[in-house]
C-alpha cells in the first residue's frame, strides 16, 4: 500500500551480506536469505537523508532466486596479523523497495526544515542519480546500485510461491535520536514473504527488543546542520 512521501526504488549487486550485527563480532559471517530493515533503511539513508525526517521502510519485493557463495575472506585481527574466516555473500540479487518518511519530533530546534515537498522532491532526484553517498548490501565489500522502479513492475523469481517464513531475525535498531529515550534497543521478528514480497512491521510495532547499550542522541545545530538551500549554494 502507497503512503504519503512514499518513494519506490530498485537496488541491485553482485554480492549482499545482510547479518545479525549484535552477535557479529567477528570470525565466519553468515548472511540472512532477505535484507533486514536496518539494511535497507541505511540504503536509503545513503542515498538522501537529514535529521529532521525518519525514514520507514514499508516493503520490499525479491526479485532473483536467493543463491548464497562462500568466499575465503582473510581479516584483520585485534590483535594483529591476519586469520581465515569464511564469508556466505547472496549472490546476484535484485530488491524492489517502497518506503516513506516521517517528521523526527524528536528534534524540535529542526520544526523549520519541516518543508515536506522539500524533502519529498529531492529524495526523488537522489534516487534518479543513484544516491548522494556510496550503496553497500549490508557490508562494505557488496557495492549496490540504486534507481527508480515501480514497485510490484515486472516479472519476480517468487511472484507465485506462496508464503515463506524465515524464523526470527534481526529487524533494526533504536536509536536515541529517533525514540527519545538515551539508550539504544535490538529490534527483533519474524518476517513472513507472501508471493515475494516482505511487508515490515513499523519499529514501534516490534515486540521482541534488547537493550544493547545506553547512548545519548547526536546534538544538530547551526554549527554542523546544513539546509539545502546553503547545499545548493555550495554546488
Amino acid at each position: 500500500m502507497e503512503k504519503k512521501n512514499s518513494v519506490e526504488f530498485k537496488i541491485s549487486g553482485r554480492y549482499a551480506l545482510f547479518t545479525d550485527p549484535i552477535n557479529r563480532i567477528g570470525g565466519e559471517k553468515f548472511t540472512y536469505q532477505v535484507p533486514t530493515y536496518q539494511a535497507l533503511k541505511g540504503i536509503l539513508e545513503s542515498v538522501y537523508w537529514k535529521p529532521t525526517i525518519i525514514w520507514v521502510i514499508d516493503e520490499v519485493r525479491v526479485m532473483k532466486l536467493i543463491k548464497t557463495q562462500s568466499q575465503g575472506i582473510r581479516p584483520v585481527n585485534f590483535n594483529g596479523g591476519n586469520t581465515l574466516s569464511i564469508y556466505t555473500y547472496l549472490s546476484d540479487v535484485e530488491y524492489q523497495v517502497r518506503a516513506h518518511f516521517e517528521w523526527n519530533y524528536n528534534r524540535p530546534n529542526l520544526e523549520q526544515d519541516r518543508n515536506e515537498n522539500k524533502h519529498y522532491f529531492i529524495a526523488k532526484r537522489m534516487i534518479n542519480c543513484g544516491g548522494r553517498r556510496d550503496i553497500f548490501l549490508g557490508t562494505r565489500e557488496c557495492q549496490g546500485y540504486v534507481e527508480p522502479c515501480k514497485f510490484g513492475e515486472g516479472e519476480g523469481a517468487y511472484d507465485n510461491y506462496g508464503s515463506l517464513s524465515f524464523g526470527l531475525m534481526f529487524h533494526g535498531f533504536d536509536y536515541p535520536d529517533e525514540t527519545g529515550e538515551d539508550k539504544l534497543t535490538a529490534r527483533l521478528w519474524v518476517p513472513v514473504m507472501e508471493n515475494g514480497v516482505i511487508e515490515f512491521l513499523k519499529p514501534e510495532e516490534c515486540t521482541i527488543k534488547r537493550e544493547i547499550s545506553s547512548m545519548k542522541p547526536k546534538v544538530f545545530g547551526k554549527s554542523n546542520f546544513t539546509g539545502f538551500e546553503e547545499f545548493e549554494m555550495e554546488g
